[in-house]
């Protein structure tokens, strides 16, 4: 016996609300961050670290990896290479101008960077902006955010593949990986922070002897 029309004019009803409530549920999904960097490169270290419960994943002393050299052409058409950082905990930020969770830490890192910086505590923080079409609209970023210190720019994210497998790598737009005074690389987030967890990453390193 047939379906009489009404009855496949329900189906056909519920199926449509069933495929948007699932399309609805992706795209919140998909909102949670930014998007990752294309690097294929392993995302663990080896299983030698601890994920907190904020996200935030560190290695022991004795057991961290070196992290990989860093430089190239900056936003503001200058030069840098982090390997002449050593001595310094770093900070490392990969955001991108059109993402959203990067504007919202970024006054974070504004401030605590500036108040490290007239502290005169041994850290260097060092952006890595990618996916920006143009270094103009990282620039004016850097402007309306209060950002003064150096963004390596990276529009292809060639510079996150240098990092090892198996390490914490920067996987995530955005990321934040914080290296100790020895260039190992000691920290790990894959999501936006506020100030407490970035001084909760950058602290225990400075304290490092």
């Amino acid at each position: 016996m047939s379906l009489s029309r009404a009855t496949r004019r329900s189906r056909s009803t519920s199926g449509r609300a069933i495929l948007l409530t699932a399309v609805t549920l992706a795209s919140a999904l998909t909102l949670t961050a930014c998007g990752d960097s294309g690097s294929k490169s392993g995302g663990s270290a080896g299983g030698n670290y601890v994920t907190g419960p904020s996200g935030i994943s560190t290695v022991a002393k004795g057991e961290r990896t070196d992290a990989p050299k860093l430089d190239g052409a900056t936003v503001d058409g200058k030069t840098l290479d982090t390997t002449a950082l050593k001595g310094k905990v770093v900070v490392l930020n990969v955001w991108g101008s059109w993402c959203p969770p990067c504007r919202a830490e970024a006054p974070y890192f504004a401030k605590v960077s500036k108040e490290l910086g007239d502290a005169g505590k041994d850290v260097a923080f060092v952006g890595i902006n990618t996916r920006d079409t143009s270094t103009q609209n990282a620039a004016a970023f850097e402007q309306n955010f209060g950002i003064t210190y150096p963004s390596l720019y990276d529009p292809d994210g060639k510079l996150m593949l240098r990092f090892p497998k198996n390490t914490l790598n920067p996987s995530a737009i955005p990321s934040t990986v914080v290296i100790d005074k020895e260039g190992k690389i000691a920290a790990r987030t894959l999501a936006a922070v506020n100030e407490e967890q970035l001084r909760s990453m950058i602290d225990p390193l400075l304290a490092e002897q």
